[in-house]
């Protein structure tokens, strides 16, 4: 059933289609849930306790400063982060399940064999094993040959929880085939248009007042569609919040800041770059010296005012300080070739500073000591009154993040529905206030009462009558435009619009039809002057009438076909394996007890001193 890897080709193909690698080796993470530990996961009855989910989250972490240059700041980033851990621990799980029942094993050779021929292919594209800007075997085997012993287990790891993924994979995909009669059906939908007349009856076309609704109408609706009106949690908060908005103070102090900065690093290549490191509000260029890598002269991530900059300057030159959305930011071209730049830069930040500095920390330490973390909810009101700040209300939904204005508030999201009712928040710092927020309530997640959903609900019943009176009057319609020379005769004798649509192919109706492929597939199933109708749509009843279509083109399908083919079925082995993974995960008995012990620590006593 397995068969070992003998080509290269076959390895670094398989490699690269991975759509369900983990990026971390959760494997070697979850050991023995030990005595009295706390479970933060069960997956299929393998429970995995805090200290090994903590462990994976810092591992987590480190790949993610590594990659960023940067530490999750928020509560909302780290909950993200935790999200993807937790993810990959029952994907984990469920894997190792699967090797299991299927016997996948790895064997030592395999090991050997991957790691001398194909290093991942992040290394294959470093430079330190290229030569002229290809892989150079050579230079990874001389590696491997010096290389330290836990660079050679941490590799060999690798390749271990990676060769069992590669080998489920080709066993999942090893039967994908698509014929030349697929193909042929694929391109056609691509390619075959048509253009026709339509004539649409919609609910939205009748009257309210032709339909009345009963409570009990309400009702049996609400309870037969539940999964439309299925909310997920909501909190009701109200806060107070302290401007911190910058002034011109403010952006005075950092333009002199970043003069003084710009002075020390114009002195040498190693000022500027040991400044990036300490000073830098880029903290990912700022992790390498500053720079920024090679870039076109109209590179559009960057500001304009920066690309102006770095076009003025001469190799080894440096910037005065360019105020960009980042901040102040000092620039040093490193080389030039054509149209493309290799440059470093210092950003300092405009922050708050000063008398401004220290009147709003002032201000934002009594509303620390006044209002947060407090359990008694009349404290936030008295608060806001002392320091006449006005409190306002927020509706936040579970799974969404808090926007006030156009501001983000972090932290806020996490906290809300790991807090009981009453309490108040900590200080909450976000990009132009310091915030305290109290937690009202809490609507739980599942479907609201009738009363509370009663809009919707009423809209829908009565838009389902109207669908039905559209449906009488399109079968009362339907002789008269059968018996007219053309649909748009028969319109205009109805005295009902018709509307001229295409060409267009199967896989790109016009906005009409996207949601309708019942009547999609009667228009391209005519011949040119036939009609059909009604059709009973998701939206409403439908006649339509094709006047002209433009087939596909045999000759051009055949000689892009092993192209197509080739594409196709990439994307039906990776959706095979989609489908698989998805399957696993739906049919897997996951417990998180996350939140549960976030709250048991929010309640819990402080602890008491032992003298």
């Amino acid at each position: 059933m397995m068969r070992t890897f003998r080509a290269q080709t076959k390895w670094v193909f398989w490699i690269l289609v991975i759509s369900f690698v983990g990026w971390l080796a959760f494997s070697q993470v979850m050991d023995i849930v030990g005595p009295g530990a706390r479970m933060v996961l069960e997956v299929n009855g393998r429970e995995i306790a805090a200290p090994d989910f903590e462990r994976a989250v810092r591992q987590a972490e480190e790949q993610y400063r590594a990659r960023t240059g940067a530490t999750p700041g928020t509560r909302d980033e780290r909950r993200e982060l935790e999200d993807q851990v937790v993810e990959q621990l029952v994907q984990e799980v469920l894997l190792a399940r699967e090797y299991q029942r299927l016997g996948i094993r790895v064997r030592d050779e395999e090991v050997r064999a991957a790691l001398l021929s194909n290093p991942p292919p992040e290394l294959m594209q470093s430079t330190e094993f290229q030569t002229d800007g290809r892989f150079d075997p050579g230079k990874w085997q001389r590696f491997l040959a010096t290389a330290d012993r836990q660079v050679l287990l941490a590799l060999e790891q690798q390749y271990r929880n990676l060769i069992p993924q590669i080998k489920l994979q080709q066993y999942l995909t090893a039967d994908v085939y698509v014929s030349d009669a697929k193909l042929w059906r694929l391109y056609r939908d691509q390619h075959d248009s048509v253009r026709v007349a339509l004539l649409a009856l919609l609910p939205e076309q009748l009257p309210d007042t032709g339909v009345t609704v009963t409570e009990d109408e309400l009702r049996r609706y609400l309870e037969d569609h539940e999964d439309d009106f299925r909310r997920p949690a909501v909190a009701y908060l109200s806060y107070v919040a302290l401007d911190r908005r910058l002034n011109a103070a403010d952006s005075a102090a950092a333009q002199a800041r970043a003069r003084e900065v710009r002075a020390e690093a114009a002195r040498s290549p190693e000022a500027f770059e040991r400044l990036a490191r300490e000073v830098s509000a880029d903290s990912a260029s700022g992790a390498r010296g500053g720079d920024l890598g090679w870039f076109k002269r109209d590179d559009p991530r960057f500001a304009p005012q920066f690309l102006a900059a770095v076009r003025g300057l001469r190799p080894g030159q440096v910037s005065q300080p360019i105020l960009t959305e980042l901040g102040w930011e000092i620039i040093r071209l490193e080389e030039a070739r054509g149209d493309s730049l290799r440059a470093r830069r210092i950003v300092v930040p405009v922050e708050l500073a000063g008398a401004h500095l220290e009147e709003v920390e002032a201000r934002a330490d009594s509303l620390d000591l006044l209002a947060a973390g407090q359990q008694n909810p009349a404290l936030l009101d008295s608060a806001a009154a002392k320091l006449g700040l006005p409190v306002a209300r927020a509706r936040l939904r579970e799974g969404e993040r808090l926007m006030l204005g156009r501001y983000l508030v972090p932290n806020v999201s996490v906290w809300a529905f790991e807090t009981p009712v009453g309490e108040t928040s900590p200080v909450f710092e976000g990009e132009v206030a310091y915030y305290v927020f109290r937690l009202d309530s809490l609507q739980p997640a599942g479907v609201p009462p009738l009363d509370a959903v009663r809009e919707a609900v009423t809209a829908a019943v009565r838009r389902e009558k109207k669908l039905d009176l559209a449906g009488r009057r399109a079968r009362e319609m339907a002789e008269q435009i059968a018996r007219a020379p053309s649909l748009t005769e028969a319109a205009r004798a109805l005295g009902v619009p018709v509307q001229t649509l295409g060409p267009f192919a199967r896989v790109d109706p016009p906005p009409l039809l996207q949601r309708e492929p019942r009547v999609l597939g009667a228009a391209f199933g005519l011949a040119v002057g036939e009609r059909v109708g009604p059709i009973r749509g998701e939206l409403g009843y439908y006649f339509v009438e094709l006047l002209n279509r433009k087939p596909a083109d045999s000759t051009a399908w055949a000689a892009q076909k092993d192209a197509q083919r080739a594409s196709v079925v990439a994307a039906a082995r990776q959706a095979r394996i989609s489908q698989y993974m998805n399957g696993l995960r739906v049919a897997a008995d996951v417990v998180d007890r996350r939140q549960e012990l976030a709250r048991q620590a929010v309640q819990a006593p402080p602890p008491q001193p032992v003298f």
